[in-house]
């Protein structure tokens, strides 16, 4: 038990460490990083049948809105995350491109409350780094985590500029690896292991 709260603890800290050089780039690279255009390959996965979850980024976030629009235009129903407070799960809440949104926690733009749940197919997730294997390291609240151990069958595609690559990312039991990242360059799937 000792031993694997040490391993917990040293893994803690190696995220916390890559979070802060992840933020510095990403901070930097955002002011002159290019949009990120939908590719072939998540053009090919949204079906007009979908639920395609997104977000509004914020501050130095990857943008995923020509991602929604794209889905949106090929038919898709829109959902936007929805928390209420840190031990809430988050929700996934529909919203058509350009409506109002409300202001939620942590700085967050959301639609309002009463909009209605919807259960995504697709999740485009904001992330601060990721790594060939599709490991993904994000803000460390676990809100995607434990929604995508809710929705085990959704796909998983983060959504980053190329600059938050990492060599490796360090794990937790809990943490749940993406089926693909896209950035400005295009679609980044699973690398053999």
């Amino acid at each position: 038990m000792v031993q694997a709260e040490t391993g917990q603890a040293e893994t803690a800290a190696v995220k916390s460490g890559l979070r802060a050089r992840m933020r510095a780039e990403r901070l930097a690279y955002a002011a002159v990083a290019p949009p990120i255009i939908p590719p072939r390959e998540f053009l090919d996965k949204v079906q007009p049948t979908s639920v395609v979850a997104s977000y509004v980024a914020m501050a130095d976030e990857a943008d995923p809105g020509l991602l929604t629009l794209a889905a949106h235009q090929a038919g898709c129903q829109i959902a936007l995350p929805h928390i209420t407070t840190r031990a809430a799960p988050m929700r996934f809440l529909a919203w058509l491109p350009g409506a109002p949104l409300v202001d939620g926690p942590f700085g967050l733009r959301q639609p309002p409350a009463d909009a209605p749940a919807l259960s995504p197919d697709i999740i485009l997730t904001p992330l601060i780094a990721f790594d060939r294997q599709l490991n993904r390291l994000g803000q460390g609240a676990g809100y995607y985590d434990r929604a995508f151990a809710a929705l085990a069958a959704v796909l998983r595609i983060g959504v980053a500029w190329s600059i938050q690559r990492a060599e490796a990312v360090p794990v937790d039991p809990w943490d749940v690896p993406l089926h693909g990242v896209i950035d400005e360059y295009g679609w980044n799937g699973p690398e053999p292991r």
